[in-house]
């Protein structure tokens, strides 16, 4: 597990975040670093608190795909072998890192995406309409289907790590993602991941929704046809 590092944007997650760091070290990963995308609460104290934990922080909010640029960038100066990314909202299942790793550690693939559709059992019926939504955008603009093209918990070996390469710093960062595997013809898997909706997660304003995702169509849109 030396090279295996774990990667968490966050912003504003002070009431949550130790907990959920430490449910990453008791799986038994301790390469854990934090990016603060400029938090106004006290995350980054929090973060501070654990023992272990690497934490950056961007001093002013940038969004979720620049701090996770940032943490991934990090990850590869550290050596990393295998880097998986996650939320800082407590929705993902540490015990599914070692699900994610495997097809990558065992040589099967480049990446490995997290995917809440092949087992949505609590996820709101509106949640799946969008990504049904977003994944036929993402198809037809970048020529790759998947069945959860907006989840941020994936995994990414060092081959993966070094050619994927996006300048998308909010929420289209997980959908042009997908347009860098198709680009550099990585091997690729998805492995159905466990989700905890809670009132907490659910009521974050920053989290990608209906709106959110108008975005993200229109910033894709546009950098094609520029």
């Amino acid at each position: 597990m030396n090279n295996i590092f774990i990667v968490i944007p966050v912003y504003n997650e002070e009431l949550v975040i130790a907990e959920v760091l430490s449910e990453i070290k008791n799986s038994g990963f301790h390469n854990i670093i934090v990016v603060d995308d400029g938090s106004t609460d006290k995350t980054l104290e929090k973060a501070k608190e654990i023992e272990g934990v690497k934490v950056l922080r961007h001093k002013i909010n940038r969004g979720k795909g620049a701090a996770t640029k940032t943490g991934i960038e990090a990850a590869k100066l550290l050596g990393a072998g295998v880097i998986v990314t996650m939320d800082g909202d407590g929705q993902h299942d540490p015990e599914d890192i070692q699900k994610l790793i495997q097809p990558i550690l065992q040589k099967r693939c480049e990446v490995v995406l997290g995917t809440r559709l092949k087992n949505p059992e609590g996820m709101p019926y509106y949640k799946r309409l969008h990504n049904h939504i977003a994944n036929a955008v993402v198809w037809y603009f970048f020529g790759l289907w998947v069945t959860d093209s907006q989840s941020g918990f994936r995994a990414y070996s060092q081959k993966a790590a070094k050619l994927i390469n996006t300048k998308a710093d909010r929420y289209d960062y997980d959908s042009e993602v997908i347009r860098e595997i198709h680009n550099y013809k990585l091997t690729y898997e998805e492995i159905p991941i466990k989700v905890k909706y809670t009132e907490y997660s659910m009521g974050k304003i920053q989290k990608q929704g209906f709106l959110n995702g108008l975005k993200t169509i229109y910033k894709m849109f546009w950098k094609i046809i520029n």
